[in-house]
């Protein structure tokens, strides 16, 4: 008997959600997390570590993916203290003034203090037990930022989380005019201070403005870099390739279209960042998946960035590469420098 329509619409979306949470363990990404999981567990307790690349390659998936890393790797002490944090994670919003909130930061990093990831505990703590009365730190409505600052140092020395992570961590540096960038990153590196908890910072290329701004900083910051693929390079398109196909058995269609053949394509609108291709390819399956068909070039080239934002990213990208590339080279000398002089 053939499924009702109903049915078939139920297994249609089950499948596209399947997709929009499919990831994608290629080689950027599995190297960029393991290199971010040993900054966290070997760098000092007040640590900065700046996580940057161009938009669309895969911050966010990397933070989550190492969030669950570390989830995972604490599960057991999870279970002998339930008021632990394991890892913080705010989004670092861009201001609608064009002056980046503090005051607004605060707040949203003490609700993220406040119960994160409870559900990935085993069991909340039952009424009347000690860890049931876990502490609020939320100030006063009408509180000044000074005091939103003092009860995030608070919760964080409370709930004692290995990182917090500041995605977006590019909008730090909205300032307004007379203000020094240093100032901004002064407040993260005075708060890694006052908790003793490593800081981690994911943004664009933007974010390299913040690197190398005086030495007692460059001392404490750990860099890593999560590029793009470059089709340039054999390996890197071999690799980029070997996603298209990843991606193109997941898609939620039993007639599959062959993306490999449209590699170019694919690798052009999105520029070898994996994150962009999959949110193109998110977009396109999901106008086809609800119009009952299949995913088509058409469609691949409805959904696709314009040729005006591929050139605006690749440009912002380029740039960013570029400067990565001036900066390492004056980094080793420096270090180099350093050891010929103690020695």
């Amino acid at each position: 008997m053939a499924a009702s329509p109903s049915r078939q619409l139920d297994d249609s979306d089950s499948r596209l959600e399947r997709f929009r949470t499919f990831t994608v363990a290629h080689p950027r990404l599995v190297e960029a997390k393991e290199a971010l999981v040993n900054a966290i567990r070997g760098a000092e307790p007040n640590s900065l570590i700046f996580v940057f690349g161009p938009t669309g390659v895969g911050k966010t998936t990397l933070r989550l993916k190492t969030e669950q890393l570390i989830i995972a790797e604490m599960l057991s002490e999870l279970r002998e203290d339930r008021t632990r944090i394991p890892v913080v994670s705010v989004e670092a919003v861009a201001p609608e003034s064009g002056s980046f909130n503090w005051r607004d930061h605060y707040k949203r990093l003490l609700h993220q203090l406040d119960e994160p990831l409870i559900d990935h505990k085993l069991g909340r703590p039952a009424e009347g037990s000690p860890a049931a009365s876990i502490p609020r730190f939320m100030p006063p409505s009408k509180a000044v930022g000074t005091e939103y600052r003092y009860a995030v140092e608070q919760a964080v020395r409370y709930r004692r989380p290995v990182a917090i992570m500041i995605d977006e961590a590019q909008h730090l540096g909205k300032i307004p005019s007379g203000r020094r960038l240093l100032d901004q990153l002064d407040v993260v590196k005075s708060l890694a201070n006052q908790t003793k908890t490593v800081h981690v910072l994911l943004g664009t290329y933007d974010l390299l403005a913040f690197r190398n701004l005086n030495g007692q900083l460059s001392r404490r910051s750990i860099d890593v870099h999560l590029a793009r693929y470059r089709a340039e390079d054999s390996d890197d398109r071999q690799t980029f390739i070997n996603v298209v196909r990843s991606f193109e058995k997941e898609l939620p269609f039993e007639d599959r279209p062959d993306l490999v053949r449209d590699w170019e394509f694919l690798y052009e609108r999105s520029l070898g960042c994996v994150g962009v291709l999959k949110e193109w390819l998110v977009r396109a399956a999901t106008v086809a998946a609800r119009k009952g068909g299949r995913l088509t070039r058409a469609s691949l080239e409805a959904h696709a960035l314009s040729i005006a934002q591929c050139e605006q990213m690749h440009s912002e990208t380029a740039d960013g590469e570029l400067k990565l590339n001036h900066s390492c080279p004056k980094q080793l000398l420096a270090a180099a420098l350093l050891d010929r002089g103690s020695s």
